[in-house]
C-alpha cells in the first residue's frame, strides 16, 4: 500500500512539474480594424462585412471595432498600422495600395513596414460611358476616342492609383489618349458618370451599380480572361455575365484586378497572423460572404502565406513598369 501511494505522489509531482503547453495565440483585448479608406467606400464596406460575419458566427471572442483613416489614399491607415509594432490588436485593411503607395509618394512607411496576412477578394474593372452615349461597345468608343487624342475625358478615383494605371494601360494597348480626371473616390466618378461630366471611367461594378439600375451609365466591357459569372439581371435584359470581356472588344489587356488585402503591424508575432489568416479563411466559407460577393461582383479568390507574397510581389512588378513609364516612381 505504501509502495502505490509512493508511486502516485510521485507520478503528481512529475506532473506538477511538466511544462504547461501554450495556448494557441487568442486576442486578450478588443480588435480594431483599420480602414485605409473613407466611410462608404469598398474598403469600408469589405472591413465592415467581415466584421459582421466575424461577430454573427462568434469567430473572435473579444470585440471589434473599425476605425476609417483614409488620409493620404489611406497612408494614415498605413502609417497608423506601422506605429503600433508588435501589437496584434489592430489588423489593416486595404488594397494593393500598401505596397503600391510608396512607390509614387514619400510617406512614412515602407511596404515591407507591415505583416501581410491575406487577400481575400479580387475587384474587378470595367469600361463605362454615360447611359445616353452614343457608344454600344469598347470598340467604338476606344475608336472615337482614337481619332481624336485627348478629346474624352476619363474619369478615375485618385490620381497615380489603381484607375489612372488602368487608363495608361489602355492608352498604351489602344492608341488613345485621354484627358484623366481623378476625384475623391469611385462612387464621385459614379456621379459624374451619370451626369456627363466626363465621357468614362473605369470602375469597379459595385461603384457603378446604382446608376447602371436606374439607366444612367452602361458597361461595355470587363477586364476579364472570362465574362463575370452569370447571374440574375442587373439592369434591364442585362446581368453582369452579359457584358463581353474587354479582350473580346479588341483590348489587348488580358486582366486587371485590384485585391482586398488583410494586414498587421510591423513584428506582429506569427501565430497571431496565423490565427487571423484563419479566422478570415473560415470567413469566407460562410454564406454572408458569398452573399457579399455575388453583390459586389467581385472575384472570391483566398491567398495567405507564401502564395500571397508571390501575388504581391508580381502584382507590385506589373504596376511599378506602368509607374516608371509614366515618370511617377519618387526618387
Amino acid at each position: 500500500m505504501k509502495r502505490i501511494t509512493a508511486l502516485a505522489l510521485a507520478f503528481a509531482a512529475s506532473v506538477a512539474s511538466a511544462p504547461i503547453a501554450q495556448a494557441a495565440w487568442q486576442p486578450s483585448k478588443p480588435v480594431e480594424f483599420v480602414v485605409t479608406s473613407g466611410p462608404g467606400g469598398g474598403t469600408d464596406t469589405f472591413a465592415r462585412v467581415v466584421q459582421s460575419i466575424i461577430a454573427k458566427h462568434k469567430l473572435v471572442e473579444q470585440p471589434i471595432v473599425v476605425t476609417n483613416k483614409g488620409g493620404g489614399s489611406g497612408a494614415e491607415g498605413f502609417v497608423y498600422g506601422k506605429g503600433a509594432a508588435g501589437d496584434p490588436h489592430k489588423v489593416i485593411f486595404g488594397t494593393n495600395n500598401e505596397y503600391l503607395l510608396p512607390l509614387v509618394a514619400k510617406l512614412a512607411f515602407k511596404p515591407d513596414d507591415l505583416t501581410p496576412v491575406a487577400a481575400m477578394a479580387m475587384d474587378e474593372f470595367l469600361i463605362w460611358v454615360n447611359g445616353n452615349a452614343e457608344f454600344k461597345d469598347a470598340k467604338t468608343y476606344l475608336a472615337a476616342a482614337k481619332s481624336k487624342p485627348e478629346g474624352f475625358k476619363m474619369g478615375g478615383s485618385q490620381s497615380k492609383d489603381t484607375d489612372e494605371t488602368l487608363t495608361k494601360l489602355i492608352e498604351g494597348a489602344t492608341g488613345t489618349k485621354f484627358i484623366y480626371i481623378p476625384f475623391k473616390g469611385g462612387g464621385e466618378a459614379a456621379v459624374q458618370l451619370a451626369g456627363a461630366h466626363i465621357d468614362s471611367n473605369v470602375n469597379n461594378p459595385n461603384e457603378n451599380i446604382g446608376q447602371w439600375k436606374a439607366g444612367l451609365v452602361k458597361p461595355l466591357c470587363v477586364f476579364s480572361p472570362q465574362r463575370l459569372p452569370a447571374g440574375p439581371k442587373v439592369a434591364g435584359d442585362m446581368s453582369w455575365g452579359d457584358i463581353p470581356t474587354c479582350k473580346e472588344q479588341g483590348v489587348g489587356i488580358d486582366q486587371f484586378q485590384m485585391p482586398r488585402t488583410v494586414w498587421l503591424a510591423p513584428k506582429a508575432p506569427d501565430d497571431a497572423v496565423s490565427f487571423y489568416a484563419d479566422v478570415l479563411a473560415k470567413v469566407k466559407d460562410t454564406p454572408e460572404w458569398k452573399e457579399y460577393i455575388e453583390r459586389t461582383s467581385q472575384t472570391n479568390r483566398f491567398l495567405s502565406g507564401a502564395e500571397l507574397k508571390t501575388f504581391i510581389a508580381s502584382d507590385e512588378e506589373k504596376n511599378r513598369k506602368v509607374f516608371e513609364k509614366e515618370g511617377w516612381v519618387v526618387k
